[in-house]
């Protein structure tokens, strides 16, 4: 008799619909990628390799997306089954007479398996750990019954049910699996914006009695100790392990995560710090703990700029409550962890680079600073923790502002505040605050500088605009290339038609003026056929009417592309005797002037891209960084932008010290300067703020100085192209003017030594080293 079918759950039910559509997805991805593989493949036997293996996965893809979703289910049941037992049937007793070995086919599956599942999971961490944490509020199982270690085996499953060739099976996996990880990315996310909107709720902190003789986190061992427990609710990190890098384990700190908590923290450290929070002023200079003051508040000062400078530095809340903070804290490495904190915020708020403003408002995130390094150590040494993330770029973004009184630094102010507010007022608790804030920040800083750019004539469009005309150019002279090498012309006439009239051709397509691209194309088979050896006085005098019209057409070509004189005049020294050449030489066959003809008329007759095409890549195609993109600006539109050119750079003048911070003349910071001992180690060095590579990590928003003349200018980074090969900056309080460079420029200013960051490193970098120097100096005594 067999066994009544189990019923999934309903949440896991429509997860799988999700998962199933990008298992489609992801095949169909596969069957192109595999045809597009095999046109560049290098070898005969690789292409016809990945030919029969796109022949047999387009014959059985029906067959592939149907057993992909049977394995889904049939694993997803088994982890339900293992928790919750099909109703009338009592719990499975394990047979150890039932148990063998497993053979090398089972090894090698499940090795498999698992490597596909790491592919996937690298490609979607952040959006795994957020349907982990709503999955892990369904109580299936004790692992995520939707991990990519099973959609990794569903996807083995399926591939061995169309093919039994080892070879076939090999090469779709590989490319199946390509192709399924990038599609798991969003569907992951799909998921947990479907479980958000079912009514599921992340994770929260609850607390629950440990057993009698327990060890507490802080390794204390008592009969009533408390200890937090995560489950569905407000929002938290599991305790649960999970197939794939869980978001949190037993027994001890959390990591951080999107749509989970910040890790365990003492019940009575929690309500301290929350109460700590809400009384009234805490913050602000003159306080007392109850709150009591005269002085005015945030909002006041927001309006008289002139009275941010007249106050004190704000208070240290963490100093000033010290003893009941490491009273509610029961463990050695939490008492050091408030002394650390309290050790940044001394310095964060002393930092001369941080503006008095922004300074306030970074005050009132001390307890929730506070929170989060109590309970997730990864704090310490990752850079890429949104908390760190959070407070660096409130500050780096400040320091790109040198008036709050008006627009744009003073309504960037009092966003900051509104978000300063929420997460110190709100539920710090939680890390999905922070991400939520920081995408906040992002949206803001870009739609700020936008509409600074707009009102300064929308350079942005401009330089989007030559971007795609120069992308387009490109690949259009690459498809002209290919075409034209196997049509048999001078070298000096190839070279012309695909790096140069192709530039004509599409800036008169981009131009909306159809009937001249059209003659611009059709001259490029008159120009070919213009060289060829014309027999007979008709074909000479037919050359020699229709010449004036060539040439008239292509010095139009060239006009419109202000190709320089020079080239022009070696092209034109190269074509006449080429012209002359034509008139003595045998004329072909009249089968081989035709089978030209219709070659060129092929290439020719193609239209060049457009911009739609160019989201697909192409082999060969070059970086737009790394083209010259100034070509493609009129004079007109380089006056306009301030396009930095190579001549208006002063490259042998002598770079002066900038004496306007006091951490500019310091060594660059290391991963062991912000390290602190007894905490996790630092993973990395602070990104470059000088030399090459900081080209590569400049951010919107961010203030930079750069040297072309006498003198060092600071400037604000308000546009980077979407091809990165445009960077626009604006400088000045009040009136602001552009400053645009091109990728090359950029790079070449940043090897020189002339553009570096305003800051040294970002802030809690700072305030990490200046904390162990500190430390180092009391230590000495």
């Amino acid at each position: 008799m067999n066994a009544p079918e189990i019923r999934l759950n309903p949440h896991l039910e429509a997860s799988l619909t999700r998962i199933r559509l990008a298992g489609e997805q992801a095949a169909e991805r596969c069957a192109e990628g595999l045809g597009l593989s095999a046109l560049s493949a290098g070898q005969i036997k690789r292409r016809d390799t990945l030919l029969a293996a796109q022949f047999v996965f387009r014959q059985q893809q029906g067959i592939f997306s149907q057993r992909f979703v049977q394995s889904m289910r049939k694993q997803v049941a088994a982890e339900q089954s293992e928790t919750r037992p099909a109703q009338g049937s009592s719990p499975k007793q394990t047979n150890w007479g039932e148990l063998s070995l497993m053979d090398d086919d089972q090894v090698n599956n499940l090795v498999a398996a698992d490597r596909i599942g790491l592919a996937i999971g690298h490609h979607s961490e952040w959006e795994l750990r957020e349907v982990e944490s709503y999955i892990s509020g369904i109580q299936i199982g004790e692992r995520n019954p939707l991990r990519p270690e099973l959609v990794a085996q569903a996807l083995l499953d399926a591939v061995q049910s169309i093919t039994d060739d080892p070879q076939t099976r090999q090469t779709l996996t590989d490319e199946l699996t390509r192709s399924l990880a990038q599609e798991m990315r969003a569907c992951y996310a799909d998921i947990a914006e479907l479980l958000r909107s079912r009514g599921l709720r992340p994770q929260d902190l609850r607390v629950r009695a440990a057993a009698e003789g327990s060890t507490s986190r802080q390794g204390g061992l008592g009969n009533s100790t408390q200890q937090a427990e995560f489950d569905s609710g407000h929002g938290g990190m599991s305790t649960r392990g999970s197939g794939h890098g869980g978001l949190g384990q037993g027994g001890g700190r959390s990591g951080f995560g999107r749509g989970g908590g910040i890790g365990r923290v003492d019940p009575q450290m929690m309500d301290l710090l929350r109460r700590l929070a809400q009384t009234p002023g805490a913050y602000e200079p003159g306080y007392d703990s109850q709150g009591h003051s005269g002085r005015m508040g945030l909002d006041t000062l927001s309006d008289s700029p002139s009275a941010w400078g007249q106050m004190p530095l704000p208070t240290n809340v963490i100093h000033q409550h010290r003893d009941e903070l490491r009273q509610a804290a029961s463990g050695r490495l939490d008492h050091m962890v408030i002394d650390v904190v309290a050790g940044l915020f001394d310095q964060i708020l002393s930092d001369p680079k941080v503006p008095p403003q922004m300074a306030r408002l970074l005050a009132r995130l001390q307890l929730p600073v506070l929170r989060v390094a109590l309970g997730d150590e990864t704090f310490f040494s990752s850079r890429r923790h949104p908390v760190r993330q959070f407070v660096n770029r409130m500050a780096s973004l400040a320091c790109a502002f040198d008036d709050f009184s008006d627009d744009p630094g003073r309504p960037f102010l009092a966003h900051v505040r509104d978000l300063v507010q929420d997460v110190a007022q709100g539920d710090f608790d939680r890390m999905d605050v922070y991400t939520a804030k920081l995408d906040a920040l992002e949206a803001f800083i870009a739609e700020q500088t936008r509409s600074t750019l707009k009102a300064a004539g929308d350079a942005a469009a401009v330089v989007e605009r030559r971007e795609t005309d120069l992308r387009l150019q490109q690949r259009y002279a690459l498809q002209l290339q290919q075409a034209l090498a196997k049509v048999p012309m001078q070298d000096f006439l190839r070279s012309f038609l695909a790096q140069v009239w192709s530039q004509a051709i599409v800036l008169a397509s981009r131009e909306g003026a159809p009937e001249r691209a059209l003659r611009l194309r059709q001259l490029g088979r008159s120009l070919v056929m213009s060289v060829q050896p014309k027999g007979g006085t008709a074909a000479r005098a037919d050359f020699l009417r229709e010449l004036p019209n060539l040439m008239r057409t292509l010095n139009e070509g060239m006009d419109l592309i202000r190709w320089p004189d020079a080239p022009r005049k070696d092209f034109f020294g190269a074509l006449l005797p080429a012209h002359a050449e034509s008139l003595k030489g045998a004329a072909p066959s009249a089968l081989d002037t035709n089978l030209l003809i219709k070659q060129l008329d092929q290439i020719f007759g193609v239209p060049p891209p457009a911009e739609a095409d160019l989201g697909k890549p192409m082999a060969g195609e070059t970086a737009p960084g790394d083209l010259d993109a100034s070509q493609r600006l009129t004079p007109a539109e380089a006056k306009s932008l301030g396009l930095v050119e190579d001549a208006s750079v002063d490259w042998n003048g002598v770079l002066d010290l900038d004496l306007s911070g006091n951490d500019e003349a310091a060594a660059p910071l290391g991963a062991v300067d912000i390290s602190i001992d007894g905490l996790p180690a630092a993973e990395s060095a602070p990104e470059p703020s000088s030399g090459a590579l900081l080209m590569d990590n400049m951010q919107l928003g961010y203030a930079y100085q750069m040297h072309t003349g006498t003198e060092w200018q600071k400037m604000r980074l308000a546009h980077v192209s979407a091809g990165r090969s445009f960077f626009i900056f604006t400088h000045g309080s009040r009136h602001q003017e552009t400053v645009t460079m091109t990728a090359r420029m950029l790079r070449k200013l940043c090897e020189a030594g002339r553009m570096r960051a305003y800051e040294q490193a970002y802030l809690l970098e700072r305030a990490t080293a200046r904390t162990r120097a500190q430390l180092a100096a009391l230590s000495g005594r």
